[in-house]
């Protein structure tokens, strides 16, 4: 099979090579998938280029990278049911803790990670559920249901803020965002209630305005170090939290008073080790939400797998609108 593959760090066009591997046998309870699709994100280019913290060397001799993907099941090893044969799927930690991910023309994986996609749901979509979808649907609903509650969402231009901003607001929730003057009218048109530019200088007072002086119930962050202080200031006593990055500041300071004070509850979410009950509940209300047509994703950056290092810079650039997706 021809195959996308990294062997030591380095920059993106320098490391990425197309080799034909060998493809792969499923083995007992797993499924063999021919990929359409394979979705980038941050994680696999910092997993390249070797910035991930405490990471000195490549886990593997030879890697395939990218966990998300979507396809359709093509065999399936013992103890599967073979009605899965021809299912369109996607697929979860692909390439978590394991050499092969998804950028080649076919994966193995336990079928417990290769989830049937609904039938109105496209290939495409799929390709993004894992990480970006996932991740976004857990920190919207971590603490319950979100009806009635008001919701901050930060960077809700970006790619997990922007389903969280659809999510929560299917979910019935007062949905509040920051993002950059770029992404306004598309935030809004996804169902923010009040939009704040993230770099405002009256931020915290335009947010507790918008609240009547009540406060946010439940805050989704994608910079939590440099957010913190923020948040203990728009945060409602008792409030809830969902941490899922701190990219700008990885050792943030933060002052224990104002966030004892309101007894804030800080969830910080790795969506790869996401518990077996809470991953089921997130895919189930995500299926849900996709179904009823509550999610509208922009037009994805779609890159050949020859181009593959430019998709991992255009990951690495940021300031992208649609997902980037290798097709297979």
């Amino acid at each position: 099979m021809k195959a996308v593959t990294w062997r030591a760090f380095g920059a993106a066009r320098d490391v990425l090579n197309i080799e034909e591997l060998e493809t792969p046998t499923p083995s007992k309870s797993e499924v063999l998938v021919r990929l359409a699709f394979s979705g980038v994100n941050p994680s696999d280019a910092k997993a390249r280029s070797g910035t991930r913290p405490g990471v000195t060397k490549p886990p593997f001799d030879v890697i395939v990278p990218h966990s998300d993907g979507a396809g359709v099941i093509e065999a399936v090893g013992e103890g599967v049911d073979a009605a899965r044969i021809g299912q369109r799927v996607w697929i979860w930690n692909g390439q978590w803790q394991r050499a092969k991910g998804t950028c080649a023309e076919y994966i193995c994986l336990p079928e417990a990670q290769v989830i049937e996609l609904p039938q109105k749901v496209s290939l495409e979509t799929g390709a993004v559920l894992g990480i970006p979808g996932l991740t976004a649907c857990h920190c919207v609903f971590a603490n319950g249901e979100v009806a009635g509650k008001t919701i901050l969402i930060s960077g809700g231009g970006g790619s997990v803020g922007f389903w969280a901003v659809q999510l929560a607001k299917w979910g019935g929730a007062t949905v509040l965002a920051t993002c950059g003057k770029r992404d306004v009218a598309r935030v809004r048109a996804a169902g923010a209630d009040d939009i704040f530019l993230y770099d405002s200088d009256s931020l915290s007072d335009d947010i507790l305005r918008a609240t009547n002086g009540n406060g946010v119930d439940h805050a989704v962050e994608v910079e939590f170090g440099e957010n913190v202080e923020l948040l203990a200031n728009v945060m409602a006593s008792n409030g809830y939290v969902s941490a899922y990055g701190s990219a700008k500041r990885m050792q943030p300071e933060l002052s224990f008073g104002p966030i004892l004070f309101k007894a804030l509850t800080v969830d910080v979410t790795l969506i790869y080790i996401l518990p077996k009950a809470q991953r089921a509940a997130a895919i189930e209300r995500l299926h849900a939400a996709l179904i009823d047509g509550a999610v509208n994703l922009p037009k994805p950056n779609f890159f050949s797998m020859e181009d593959a290092g430019a998709a991992h810079e255009c990951v690495e650039i940021g300031g992208r609108v649609g997902s980037v997706l290798i097709q297979i």
